[in-house]
């Protein structure tokens, strides 16, 4: 069963519920479709488009969040199961400064990394081997853990969950380029 996010008031991430929990959701009005997905689910009297992201109609006061958990899951869910060093397929962690050399084992310092990769790299620094990272790790949102249980994450929920890209580089990457007109 497809998964659906849910949304605060203030359009702050909460949590993925079951799309048949989103529809009883916005069918007793405590929550307004933002986002539909393909088709309608049909009843006898009436028929509702299928929810991919729903807001709350009234703010709920959420507990402070700490961290996400440093897990090897979420790591890969962070990278996309892409390996920073190749960018194939990742399906191992790696250490930028090795363990063995006093790396922590934290948000900076672990990556995704495919088996070979992280077999060549073995114990070594980065700078030793010439090696540099696609993207610099960094400890992702508190709601990036919301997500972590559901095999797939829907692409409708990136910008709400802030993988989308910032609105003034979307806006120069959309932009024609200089001493070009766009015309209608």
């Amino acid at each position: 069963m497809a998964g659906t996010l849910v949304l605060n008031a203030s359009y702050e991430p909460l949590c993925v519920v079951p799309m048949r929990r989103a529809v009883v959701l916005v069918l007793s009005e405590k929550a307004f479709v933002v986002e539909a997905g393909e088709g309608f689910l049909h009843s006898a009297a009436s028929s509702v488009p299928i929810p991919q992201v729903v807001r709350l109609a009234r703010y709920v006061r959420v507990p402070y969040r700490r961290q996400v958990p440093l897990t090897r899951r979420a790591v890969l869910a962070r990278d996309a199961h892409r390996c920073v060093y190749c960018e194939v397929r990742a399906d191992t962690i790696d250490h930028v400064v090795p363990r063995s050399r006093g790396g922590r084992n934290e948000w900076t310092n672990v990556v995704a990394a495919c088996a070979r990769c992280n077999h060549r790299k073995g114990d070594r620094l980065l700078s030793e081997i010439g090696w540099t990272l696609a993207r610099p790790p960094a400890q992702p949102s508190a709601s990036v853990a919301l997500v972590l249980g559901w095999a797939k994450r829907d692409p409708s929920w990136d910008r709400y969950l802030g993988y989308d890209l910032a609105p003034a580089r979307l806006a120069a990457e959309l932009a024609p380029p200089l001493g070009l007109t766009a015309t209608a």
